[in-house]
């Protein structure tokens, strides 16, 4: 009985070969971006699961309440997570990670600049079950000057050969030996570094609570409560933390012991960290929940939409096998029979799209990884688990596909359709294809609105007045392998005719910067008016403002010809707002920093945006002094590859201990948003798909309606009716259900993208052109797809319409 479905299924696709191609095709393009979606939404919620007891293990936080708003902290201080253990049961252990920065770590005559090297306790590759594939994972950390790589770091210094009891050379500090290797951290992990300095490399004199400097996470015991645990941690800061803030802040113990509601310590389970944090300073960007959401939708719908084609295509084609259902009846077959048949040819048509889904997968893998940010291979797909969960794809999809088609050919009248009348059968069934198109252009539809949406947020952010001038602004890295020719290098630079200005800093606008602190005004003796806020911190030359065009409010910049500079602080008007001097001139007042230290305002910048645009402009404060990690080069030249040339000669006479290394401020503000674009581009790539799915839907009802009506336009051309004529009529029909589609997708698709955009602190308007254009672009494509089908039946020979009659 079997074999006899699939012979019959099998004549059926090659007799109907067009229709055949088009319901495969469209059933493997929906496959293809369902396993292509699947494949990043498991990724992404598997994140830290590896580690054996990742369901135990938390990491801590700091919540602080601060500038009328409240904050997240990604780390807490040296001493908490030892802390916590020792005084809290149900603790099992602590351990502590840090990242170590940029570096230069040489071996023999190779010289590597380093980015993912880290500082970690002893414990912490035993907790987050990191086996050393060479060395001794109990005391690979445990000595000074120990570190533990991984192994595509071992094979770019040594080679094939051992790296165990190798020496490498931390430029500028210290040897490190390697005492063990690992393979690598997982690629679902909130961290990935390629080095592990053991932590007692750098030993703390004193560890502290009150601030932040490490990531820190504990590993509770099976069943513990992690909320009780948290609600101990108020007596911890107001027993640890509080004196230590009194002490920095020069306030009363009472006054710091109210920070008991303000610096909350709290837990975030490992496994929720990627999805769910919003924590500042991650280690990596994280994803984002609602984006799996979003996807999973996406993927669901696609596959919904490939379904819908798939039933209206086989109900177009219902003509052609009317008089087949007709004469098995006769001969006796059961009703079950030909539902069964007709599910049979539906798997085996879902079973073929699946095939060359896969083949699409391959072939569109490698352009997907790029989109994605992701490195999926092969393998992934066609694994035993994978294999298994295809097959079961194609039997529901199949199912699914082929149910209304089954149920809809196998109930045709035997004497109507031996007649010759393969009628569709009542109205409900023709306003449920109808409804199907619609829901069809509904998603499409809204998929057009949404990515027309999320690009001009992302071309505001990107194009945003940001208050400074991030044109031509050369950055130039390790400014300090340049020792104490880091000055002369300056000046020979500014003798330059193709450089404006030139200023060596730590801080450039976009780039992370961790520096900040707790300040108040002095100026306020009353206790009621006393507010401590947080500002965040550039440490920079007087020629900083003028390189990056940061332009002054009110006051001055600071001097460094002037002594007296020395204690000078130039704000931005956001810290003038939250530290309460609005309706107040601010030049001349104090502020007190933690450590008591006070400075004199002489100037204060207008707001820029040293941030990404997705965050409110937080108070700022800029500091004499500099760090020498970079060097701004203003350039006023429209030719800047032979400007570079002869900078990097500079650099080289120089004697720097770094090669030359750069980059260009505006790049580094657009990488600010490269998770959003990468976002963006997959949208707008399964959106497209999406529309094609549901053209092809929409080709297939256009070509079941025609079909039905073949001898009435027949009749209408002997009548008199132009091909224009009836063109026009039936393509009418087709966008009236487009055009409802798009009446209703309007409110539900602008109160997606309105919650979608209170994520941005800066953001655009909803304007109602964008409705407008979406709507244009799904009638076109609709119109393209019925005028196609319309047009050729307005043009065929009424005599072969009628002669059957």
């Amino acid at each position: 009985m079997i074999k006899n479905y699939l012979t019959i299924a099998w004549r059926s696709l090659t007799k109907n070969k067009v229709f055949s191609f088009i319901n495969i095709f469209g059933l493997a393009i929906g496959l293809t971006c369902c396993m292509l979606i699947s494949a990043y939404i498991y990724q992404e919620v598997t994140y830290d699961t590896y580690p054996a007891n990742a369901k135990n293990i938390y990491r801590v936080g700091l919540h602080l309440t601060e500038n009328a708003g409240v904050t997240d902290f990604a780390l807490v201080d040296a001493a908490v997570g030892q802390g916590i253990k020792n005084n809290i049961p149900g603790v099992v252990s602590s351990t502590r990670i840090s990242g170590r920065g940029s570096v230069y770590v040489k071996y023999d005559d190779k010289l590597f600049k380093e980015e993912h090297f880290s500082i970690a306790d002893s414990n912490f590759l035993a907790m987050f079950s990191l086996p050393l594939i060479q060395g001794d994972g109990r005391s690979a950390l445990v000595s000074p000057n120990s570190v533990v790589i991984t192994s595509q770091t071992a094979k770019k210094y040594f080679g094939s050969e051992s790296a165990i009891g190798k020496t490498l050379v931390l430029q500028g500090e210290r040897d490190l030996k390697v005492t063990g290797v690992i393979d690598k951290v997982p690629d679902n992990s909130h961290f990935h570094y390629d080095a592990f300095i053991s932590k007692s490399t750098y030993p703390s004199k004193r560890e502290t609570w009150s601030n932040i400097s490490f990531y820190t996470y504990l590993q509770l015991n099976n069943g513990a409560d992690a909320k009780k645990i948290e609600a101990q941690f108020p007596a911890l800061v107001l027993k640890y933390a509080a004196p230590e803030i009194q002490n920095d802040m020069g306030v009363s113990l009472a006054e710091a012991q109210k920070s008991v509601n303000t610096f909350r310590f709290f837990l975030m389970p490992l496994t929720d960290i990627h999805l769910h944090s919003a924590t500042k300073f991650e280690m990596e960007p994280n994803g984002d929940i609602h984006y799996v959401y979003i996807f999973s939708a996406l993927a669901a719908f696609i596959l919904l939409l490939a379904c819908i084609n798939f039933m209206n295509l086989s109900t177009a084609s219902s003509v052609k096998r009317a008089k087949e259902v007709g004469i098995r009846k006769v001969m006796g077959s059961l009703k079950s029979s030909l539902i069964s048949q007709f599910l049979t040819e539906s798997v085996v048509v879902t079973a073929l799209a699946m095939v060359i889904g896969l083949m699409l997968v391959y072939f569109a893998l490698p352009y997907f990884n790029a989109l994605a940010g992701k490195q999926f291979e092969m393998g992934l797909f066609v694994s035993f688990k994978s294999i298994a969960i295809e097959v079961f794809l194609v039997l529901l999809v199949g199912i699914i596909a082929g149910i209304y088609p089954a149920f809809f050919l196998s109930s045709f009248k035997v004497l109507n359709v031996l007649k010759g009348n393969s009628s569709a059968g009542p109205a409900k069934r023709n306003f449920l294809r109808s409804g199907l198109v619609v829901f069809q252009f509904f998603i499409s539809t809204s998929l057009i609105i949404a990515t027309m949406v999320v690009y001009r947020q992302l071309n505001y952010m990107q194009n945003i007045k940001l208050g400074y001038d991030k044109e031509q602004v050369l950055v130039i890295n390790d400014a300090y392998s340049l020792g104490n020719n880091i000055d002369a290098f300056k000046q020979q630079l500014l003798r330059d005719p193709r450089v404006a200005n030139a200023t060596v800093t730590g801080s450039v606008p976009g780039a992370a910067n961790m520096d900040g602190t707790q300040i108040y005004a002095k100026e306020f003796n009353d206790k009621q008016e006393h507010k401590e806020i947080h500002t965040n911190i550039y440490h920079v030359e007087d020629s900083y403002l003028a390189t990056l065009g940061i332009k002054m409010a009110i006051g001055r910049n600071f001097s460094s010809a002037s002594p007296a500079d020395s204690s000078a602080v130039v704000i931005n008007e956001a810290l003038v707002r939250e530290i309460g001097w609005g309706n107040t001139d601010p030049i001349g007042k104090t502020i007190v920093r933690s450590g008591q230290h006070e400075f004199k305002v002489v100037g204060v910048v207008k707001d820029f945006h040293y941030k990404s645009a997705k965050e409110k402009i937080a108070p700022l404060m800029f500091l004499p002094g500099r760090s020498n990690m970079l060097m701004a080069v203003k350039v006023h030249s429209a030719d800047i590859a032979p400007f570079l040339t002869d900078v990097k000669k500079q650099w080289d006479s120089f004697r720097a201990t770094a090669p030359f290394s750069y980059s260009f401020l505006d790049e580094q503000y657009a990488a600010l948003y490269s998770a959003e674009q990468r976002t963006g581009k997959i949208f707008t790539s399964f959106a497209f798909v999406a529309v094609i799915i549901a053209s092809l839907g929409l080709f297939g009802l256009a070509a079941f309606s025609i079909r039905q009506r073949v001898k009435e336009i027949g009749i209408r051309k002997v009548l008199g009716a132009s091909s224009g004529t009836i063109t026009g009529m039936l393509s009418t029909e087709f966008l009236k259900l487009v055009g409802i589609a798009i009446v209703v997708s309007v409110p539900v698709t602008w109160y997606a993208m309105y919650k979608w955009l209170q994520d941005f602190a800066y953001r655009v308007e909803i304007s109602w052109w964008v409705f407008v254009l979406a709507g244009f672009i799904a009638i076109l494509v609709a119109f393209v797809t019925v005028s196609f089908q319309s047009v050729r039946a307005a043009l065929a020979n009424p005599v072969k319409s009628l002669r059957s009659e």
